[in-house]
């Protein structure tokens, strides 16, 4: 399989294969950590949106897709430090650290989600870290979490075409550039990013907010719009980088 043109050993998570194999936990820059946004999904957007931005971009099909903004500069993660990932929630693209879902097979003719993992992921292979079976075969607590992690992804899959279609129809999707001025030397642009306008809900007739809530998405609009507010809380934490102070204060 290959992942960006690299080739990755991806291979189906098999309790026989991997009884011995132990996964490396905790956020660092030497598993991937280290960027300035990823992708979220519905599935997410209440814990997304306590913590980060949440813009919209659209991929080279044209379709759009969510992220959050963890920082400013490339490769940049302000939530990131020596001691970890400082916030109540890591996005679940970074908890499923090796694994993912990939369709199989089994023989029926018909194709289901099975979890596979990647062997040359950074988190594989030193023979330290939790274990994903237990010594008799069974799923560990920490497969457990990735099972539940990764349910979050599949369903957030299945939910993101619907959403964003019932977003374009309503006509809530607009175009937003962040210019971010730090100081009169020191200032970031951030084009090609899409927000659900706050004047566009807002002017939402009886009809259309029906239809958004009954579809289940109106929750995640008003989740996406109001999410922007946490682009001071950026700042503040950039500005504190920039001091030399790495404390992040999480919010009770």
């Amino acid at each position: 399989m290959t992942d960006g043109g690299v080739m990755t050993r991806v291979v189906l998570l098999d309790n026989v294969a991997h009884a011995d194999l132990r996964v490396a936990t905790g956020y660092a820059v030497r598993f991937g950590d280290s960027v300035n946004q990823c992708a979220v999904f519905p599935t997410e957007f209440d814990e997304v949106q306590r913590e980060y931005p949440i813009l919209l971009r659209k991929d080279t099909a044209g379709a759009f897709y969510a992220v959050a903004l963890l920082g400013l500069d490339r490769d940049e993660n302000l939530f990131l430090n020596d001691a970890g990932w400082q916030a109540r929630h890591v996005p679940v693209v970074h908890q499923r650290g090796a694994f993912m879902i990939g369709m199989v097979d089994r023989g029926t003719g018909e194709r289901e989600p099975m979890i596979h993992v990647d062997l040359d992921h950074p988190r594989v292979g030193s023979g330290e870290g939790q274990a994903v079976f237990l010594p008799h075969g069974g799923q560990s607590p920490y497969l457990d979490h990735i099972v539940r992690v990764l349910q979050v992804v599949h369903d957030g899959l299945a939910q993101r075409a619907a959403m964003f279609a019932a977003f374009e129809a309503a006509d809530l999707i607009e175009p937003v550039r962040l210019e971010i001025a730090l100081d009169e030397a020191t200032s970031y642009d951030i084009p090609d990013c899409y927000t659900i306008g706050a004047g566009r809900l807002a002017g939402l007739d009886a009809a259309g907010l029906a239809a958004l809530n009954h579809a289940g998405f109106l929750r995640h609009a008003f989740l996406i719009a109001s999410s922007l507010g946490n682009i001071g809380r950026l700042i503040d934490m950039k500005n504190r980088r920039r001091s030399g102070l790495n404390g992040i204060a999480v919010a009770a």
